[in-house]
């Protein structure tokens, strides 16, 4: 029994691995096509468009604008403070009266940093 589930093991870590290097050789196939692609001038170097998007700010900036009235909202529940908690709830209230196409474009900027498609996210509301 021992053996056969030994024997089941080495198989499927064979696999996965033998996995890993055919990905390895597609993905170098890929890169080595996309670089054949640029030197005939089919198509544009996307390298540095890469490197300035890892380097880009926004993400985590619009991540710790959204954190904050989530760490507030926490903050008013655990101190158990009355005074907190109706803030917290003023806050909400007239962040909700916001006019609709000022919450369109917060949810839009928001998206756009993240990838995610705008539209979608209005028509569900």
């Amino acid at each position: 029994m021992w053996i056969s589930a030994i024997k089941l093991a080495v198989q499927a870590g064979s696999k996965i691995y033998a996995n890993r290097q055919k990905t390895k050789m597609a993905m170098s196939e890929a890169q080595l096509m996309h670089a054949e692609k640029m030197a005939k001038g089919e198509e544009a170097y996307q390298g540095k468009l890469l490197e300035a998007r890892q380097n880009d700010w926004k993400d985590e900036f619009i991540l710790i604008l959204l954190s904050i009235p989530i760490v507030m909202l926490g903050f008013a529940v655990w101190s158990d403070n009355p005074a907190h908690m109706e803030k917290m709830k003023l806050f909400f209230e007239y962040f909700s009266d916001l006019p609709f196409w000022y919450q369109t474009i917060f949810v839009g900027v928001i998206a756009s940093v993240y990838g995610l498609k705008a539209t979608d996210l209005i028509k569900r509301k």
